[in-house]
C-alpha cells in the first residue's frame, strides 16, 4: 500500500514531513506517512532489487502490488475490479507485510487463520418529530430513542454473540439538536463494526436494523420516521486470513532468516487491512501477511519496563526505526519469494 493519513506529523524528524494536499473531500489538510506504507514501499522495491540480483536462484513469475487507497479500504477492491488477475498472471501465493509500532525492529510476529477483521462503517439517522423543550410530551424525541438505540445495541455483543466469536459495535460519533430548549428531529450517529467470521458480521448488522426498527416502533414512531440503517458496502473492508498451512511452510524460512528468537507468535487483531482481498478471489489464493517490528528495540523494552504507551499508527508521533525495519523486511520478503519460488532439483 501507498497511501499516507491526513496528519500533521509532530515526530521532530530532519526528515519529517511538511507537505499540505487536498483530501478526498477536496479539503486541504497536512499529510505523513502515519502508518508506515512509506517502509512498505520501500521494503517492496528492496526485495525486488534483492530478487532482480539473484535471478538465477528461482524460475516462475514475480509480481509486486503497489496499492493505492487501502486506508479508504477500496484500493484492492478496485484493482481486482480493473481486472488485476486478469491483465496479469494469477498468483498461486499472496504475501505481504505491515509494519508495527509495539514490536522492536528487526522481528517479525506470524498470526496464523484470522489476523485482522472485516470492518464495516455504518451510518444512523435517528428521526422524530421535534418541538419546544418544554412540553416534551407533543413530540417524538430523537436524542432519548438515539440513547435507548446505543444502550441496546450493546448487547448484540454481549448477549446475541458467541462468546468464543469475535466482534465489536462502536458508535463513534452522534450529533443531534441545535440549543438546549429545543426538542431536534434528527440524531445522526456512525458506527464500526468489526468481526472475523462473515456469519458474525451479517448477524450484527441484522441485529442493528431490527433494533432500530423496533424501538423506533415502540416509541411511537410512524413508518415514515422511522430509523434509518445505512451500511456503507463501498467501505467494507474483509478479514486478513493468513492460511495456516503456508504460515507454517514459511515460519522455519523466517526463522532461518532472521534466527528464531526474531520469529515472534503474535495474536490476531480487529484492526482491518484489505490485503484479505486478494486471497478472497474466486478460487482462493493462499496468503500470508506478516508483522513487520518498527520500533527501536531499547523504547519497546523501556515502554514495558515504565509501562508507556509508544506512539501507535496514524499517531502524528509514529516514526520507525527505518533502517533495521526496512532491512529486516527485505530480508523477510526475499526469503519468502525465494523459497516459494524455488527451482526444482
Amino acid at each position: 500500500d501507498m497511501d499516507g493519513l491526513p496528519v500533521k506529523e509532530q515526530t521532530g524528524l530532519d526528515y519529517a514531513s511538511q507537505i499540505v494536499t487536498s483530501t478526498y473531500e477536496k479539503k486541504k489538510a497536512p499529510a505523513m506517512h502515519a502508518c508506515g506504507h512509506d517502509i512498505h514501499m520501500t521494503v517492496q522495491v528492496g526485495t525486488a532489487e534483492a530478487l532482480v540480483a539473484r535471478k538465477d536462484e528461482w524460475s516462475g513469475t514475480l509480481m509486486m502490488i503497489f496499492q493505492p487507497a487501502e486506508e479508504l479500504g477500496k484500493g484492492a477492491r478496485m484493482m481486482l475490479e480493473d481486472g488485476l488477475f486478469e491483465r496479469f498472471p494469477r498468483p498461486d501465493y499472496n504475501l505481504a507485510l505491515h509494519d508495527n509500532a509495539s514490536m522492536a525492529s528487526g522481528t517479525i510476529g506470524l498470526v496464523p487463520g484470522f489476523a485482522l477483521a472485516n470492518v464495516d462503517s455504518v451510518d444512523i439517522t435517528v428521526r422524530g418529530i421535534g418541538g419546544h423543550g418544554a412540553y416534551p410530551q407533543s413530540t417524538k424525541d430523537p436524542v432519548v430513542l438515539a440513547a435507548q438505540l446505543v444502550m441496546a445495541m450493546q448487547t448484540i455483543v454481549s448477549r446475541e454473540t458467541s462468546p468464543l466469536d469475535a466482534a465489536v459495535l462502536t458508535v463513534g460519533s452522534i450529533h443531534g439538536g441545535t440549543k438546549h430548549n429545543i426538542i431536534s428531529d434528527e440524531v445522526k450517529m456512525q458506527l464500526t463494526l468489526r468481526s472475523y467470521k462473515d456469519k458474525v458480521r451479517h448477524n450484527t448488522i441484522n441485529s442493528i436494523k431490527r433494533m432500530a426498527d423496533g424501538l423506533g416502533r415502540a416509541a411511537g414512531l410512524p413508518d415514515d420516521k422511522l430509523p434509518i440503517v445505512t451500511v456503507r458496502e463501498s467501505e467494507y473492508t474483509p478479514a486478513t486470513y493468513n492460511n495456516p498451512e503456508l504460515m507454517a511452510e514459511l515460519k522455519p524460512v523466517f526463522e532461518q532468516a532472521l534466527g528464531a528468537k526474531n520469529v515472534l507468535d503474535k495474536s490476531p487483531v480487529m484492526g482491518g487491512e484489505d490485503f484479505g482481498r486478494f486471497g478472497s478471489v474466486d478460487p482462493k489464493i493462499p496468503s500470508v501477511l506478516f508483522w513487520l517490528g518498527a520500533v527501536k528495540p531499547k523504547t519497546v523494552a523501556d515502554a514495558k519496563k515504565d509501562g508507556t504507551v509508544l506512539p501507535s499508527l496514524h499517531s502524528p508521533f509514529f516514526a520507525p526505526d527505518a533502517k533495521p525495519t526496512i532491512d529486516t523486511g527485505v530480508q523477510a520478503m526475499t526469503a519468502a519469494a525465494l523459497h516459494l519460488l524455488q527451482k526444482e532439483k
